[in-house]
């Protein structure tokens, strides 16, 4: 397997008819997009080399009018794992969870990571289990996580059901 790829952006519309685009970047800082190149598309094979310009736009190398840069809206940018600063004390980057083992802290194995869904709300961890599970990434459901010894502790949430409202049928 190769090196681990992280997602660091995205191509967003045409701007304007020179072939500025909308860029969303998912750094700290999002003028630094640029600086941790080369940037790959997600199959990493176009290599992508971009300006960025005033906050939100960006010049990308060889797209000089807006049919060009239409055709590259949706494109997500890639860079490999190694080129990026290492996280903070108490911080990680979401790729580096998947395929980590997941257990309770009596040790009951529930599986490994198998994705790390972001919805807006906040991150959830893809346990593959059985059963697959969806655990908040949140201090008190994975209290520990330990990149060194490849491993997580989960604390599961109690599942909460939704009682029926007074006129609603109960789904059979």
């Amino acid at each position: 397997m190769g090196a681990k790829r992280i997602l660091v952006g995205e191509i967003g519309r045409p701007h304007g008819v020179r072939g500025l685009v909308k860029l969303r970047s998912f750094t700290a800082d999002p003028a630094a997009i640029a600086t941790y190149g080369p940037l790959t598309d997600e199959g990493g094979t176009r290599r992508i080399a971009l300006a960025v310009l005033a906050e939100g736009l960006a010049r990308i190398e060889g797209i000089a009018d807006r049919d060009a840069a239409a055709r590259l809206t949706g494109t997500r940018l890639y860079v490999e794992r190694d080129r990026l600063p290492p996280p903070e004390e108490e911080e990680f980057y979401l790729a580096d969870l998947i395929g980590l083992r997941a257990a309770t802290a009596a040790g009951e194995a529930l599986g490994s990571i198998r994705a790390v869904e972001e919805h807006g709300a906040g991150a959830f961890l893809v346990l593959d289990g059985p059963p697959e599970r969806l655990v908040p990434f949140t201090r008190a459901c994975v209290p520990v996580v330990d990149l060194t010894a490849q491993h997580v502790v989960v604390v599961l949430p109690e599942e909460i059901l939704v009682p029926p409202q007074p006129g609603e049928e109960a789904a059979a």
